[in-house]
């Protein structure tokens, strides 16, 4: 080939690389640096409920104060707000006004989990057992045969908190959803997958040691209220007023003989959630614009609710930030920029049938931008213009950002949706961008380390761009 035909495939053609083929000297010391410190807040933060208390817990240490409406608002403020203990908004108010908008990065930090029925605890063949009704979209048959914790909430009829905890201590016993034996299995085996491990059969197993005369019913439902109400001091009626979730009862670690990559619960969403944080904790200088993180709750049912990306607590946070400096949230809507920070799939080649390898997020590539998702049509998606995608290309670019561009998976088969449409519908600029993560949903989900470090290094370079 000549130089001419190479430097004119040089100009013309793609070239994206291997993220590792791109870094510089010293790189891994710094990601590796940056993913210790995802993996303690992924270890922390297993509910939205605990990732929450630890966002705050890292705002404060960095000098970030709660926001009360009335305040004055300066250049250099560093403000936060807690809603509900479920969502956490942040902002480091800008040198421009509000009036010139904002730079936004929004994830969100609910996972797919199962939760308690408000009727949970009942006994059956002398075995207790807790219901329990999954949240967002799970592949029922990976959860059982696994071990469980239990995280949440009580309350009280008098307004008390009572927190739980059971599973999460070194020497804490775990809970689990039994799963039937093969050699019992054929019929089972010949079910589809989606309907192999029914809803209702989703039942954590709490324990089988009876307590009372030997006539009486229910000993060990009782055993274990006894243990619970012992420990919490709840009885089965506080269930009633309760938010309690089964999470997996694992810790994040490294994955591959060269530890390339993490393993965890929760990575969809929360390593976008770390990423759009820990950059904004990070900024040395005030920004040009007011940086916002939105760390959004129930974005895996829809986003509904009042924790949700559709609820006013966004725009309520806002306009208290505008009204303080004489500014219609409207004009400030206008002018401002929002990367809707959630993960993508990565491309898995054992599963290569429902991937457009061409159109696909790679393992290593960086952050993948996604200018629209939605499901066949672009149904759900916000879908990016063309304008607002050169603009991110040239943040990144100049911040020395590796970058991918891809869809979810091949038109006809499925799809998913962020919170992009629901900025996008407030009349902010909006594209989405996160990490490609492989088994997305699943209990244990993997990605790479180079797209969490770069992921933080692009929500940096928003948040401090000028324009």
């Amino acid at each position: 080939m000549s130089e001419e035909i190479k430097e004119l495939k040089k100009k013309l053609l793609s070239t994206k690389k291997n993220g590792y083929d791109c870094v510089a000297e010293g790189y891994e010391a710094a990601m590796e640096d940056y993913c210790r410190g995802y993996k303690a807040y992924l270890d922390v933060g297993k509910t939205e409920r605990l990732c929450a208390a630890e966002t705050i817990r890292l705002a404060q240490a960095a000098g970030y104060r709660p926001y009360q409406r009335g305040m004055e608002v300066k250049s250099g403020d560093k403000l936060y707000v807690s809603n509900r203990g479920k969502s956490v908004l942040l902002a480091h108010i800008g040198k421009k006004p509000l009036s010139e908008g904002a730079q936004i990065a929004a994830a969100h930090i609910d996972s797919p989990r199962l939760d308690l029925k408000p009727n949970p605890l009942y006994e059956e063949a002398e075995m207790a057992f807790f219901k329990t009704h999954y949240y967002g979209g799970i592949r029922k048959y990976q959860w059982v045969a696994i071990p469980l914790e239990l995280h949440g909430v009580v309350v009280m009829k008098d307004g008390s908190v009572v927190t739980v905890n059971v599973g999460a201590d070194t020497d804490d016993p775990k809970l689990v959803i039994t799963d039937l034996l093969p050699h019992l299995g054929a019929e089972q085996g010949k079910k589809p997958l989606a309907t192999a491990i029914p809803g209702e059969t989703l039942n954590l197993l709490l324990g089988s040691r009876p307590i009372g005369d030997e006539e009486d019913s229910g000993r060990v439902k009782l055993a274990v209220m006894k243990l619970l109400n012992e420990k919490y001091g709840i009885t089965e009626d506080d269930f009633t007023s309760a938010e309690l979730e089964a999470v997996p009862a694992q810790n994040a670690c490294d994955i591959g003989l060269d530890r390339s990559m993490i393993g965890a619960y929760g990575h969809d969403d929360r390593v976008c959630a770390y990423a759009s944080l820990k950059a904004l904790l990070d900024l040395e200088e005030t920004p040009a614009k007011t940086a916002v993180c939105v760390l959004a709750d129930k974005e895996e049912i829809g986003s509904d609710g009042v924790t949700g990306m559709q609820s006013a607590a966004f725009d309520t946070f806002m306009e208290d930030l505008c009204d303080a400096q004489g500014v219609a949230l409207r004009v400030c809507y206008e002018k401002s920029f929002c990367l809707s920070s959630d993960v993508t799939a990565a491309y898995d080649p054992d599963f290569a049938e429902v991937y457009e390898k061409r159109n696909s997020a790679y393992l290593n590539y960086g952050i993948g931008l996604c200018k629209y998702t939605g499901a066949r049509g672009k149904s759900g998606a916000s879908d990016a213009d063309a304008e607002t995608v050169g603009y991110v290309r040239r943040i990144f670019d100049d911040a020395g950002v590796v970058w991918q561009i891809a869809e979810l998976g091949k038109v006809d088969i499925g799809g998913g949706g962020t919170v992009a449409m629901y900025m996008a519908n407030r009349n902010i600029t909006t594209l989405d961008a996160g990490v490609p993560v492989l088994s997305m949903h699943a209990p244990f989900e993997t990605v790479s380390k180079l797209d969490c470090y770069e992921t933080y290094k692009g929500m940096k370079a928003v948040y401090q761009a000028e324009t």
